[in-house]
């Protein structure tokens, strides 16, 4: 089987001082090529000191409407945080996005894009915090912050899942046609394949997988990802039956 290019990627870089130190430790260590970094998050300014240290990752927006507190002090925000002005979890994948909160999470994403240049971050891709980039709802206001900030990487929406998975045919369609519209509308250049690294061992060891080129995702550090960092750490390319390059976001 031909070689596959792959991106490990770990998100919310920022979040907490042990999600930066197991990322970097990958990072330094060659086991993770790429990061996205939480704007709004704890320890960010940290992380951005840190990143610079490492020229051959890619280093990308987590774009955040879920977690912390908004850079934008915005009233229109009030429907999607709590009562100490924190993003409440899941409520934009929940509530309609009119024209008014279309426009404040438009400006909100920027600001978090401005925070992360303003850190020395040269903004190689975009990804989101709960996957909310991927909410149909939202696709309008993700291209207009492309277009903005001529950002042409984006994470596509996952597609592709464990064998015990119950995906319908339904869903799959949408994704398909989600990564579709994600690619040629303002033209995006996108991996053809996204999952997490267990999914991926689990359909290399078995030698399938038709895509050439593929993003994994990562949580080093996370308490609610325990299994990424000795996953990652632990010579898992030897269970696969195709080689693999690693790759960053600035090789697709």
């Amino acid at each position: 089987m031909s070689e596959i290019n792959v991106i490990i990627n770990a998100d919310d870089l920022g979040m907490s001082r042990n999600v930066n130190d197991a990322t970097f430790e990958l990072m330094g260590n060659g086991q993770v090529t790429s990061a996205t970094m939480l704007a709004n998050s704890p320890f960010i300014e940290e992380a951005c000191e840190r990143a610079s240290k490492f020229p051959e990752c890619s280093f990308g927006a987590h774009l955040n409407l879920t977690e912390f507190a908004p850079l934008t002090g915005s009233h229109d925000l009030e429907p999607i945080l709590d009562a100490d002005g924190n993003f409440i979890l899941r409520r934009i994948l929940e509530i309609p996005i009119d024209s008014s909160m279309a426009k404040r999470t438009f400006e909100e994403s920027c600001a978090q894009i401005d925070k992360l240049q303003s850190l020395g971050i040269s903004v190689d891709h975009l990804d989101s915090h709960h996957h909310i980039h991927t909410l149909p709802r939202l696709f309008r206001v993700l291209k207009k912050i492309q277009k903005k900030y001529q950002i042409r990487r984006v994470r596509i929406s996952r597609n592709i899942y464990a064998g015990d998975e119950n995906v319908s045919k339904t869903l799959l369609l949408k994704k398909h046609l989600y990564n579709f519209a994600l690619k040629h509308y303002y033209r995006t250049k996108t991996t053809q394949g996204f999952t997490d690294l267990k999914v991926f061992i689990e359909h290399g060891a078995k030698g399938r997988l038709k895509y050439r080129t593929v993003e994994l995702m990562v949580h080093p550090g996370s308490d609610l990802y325990e299994n990424d960092y000795d996953q990652l750490a632990e010579p898992w390319r030897q269970r696969l039956k195709f080689p693999v390059r690693l790759i960053n976001y600035r090789d697709i």
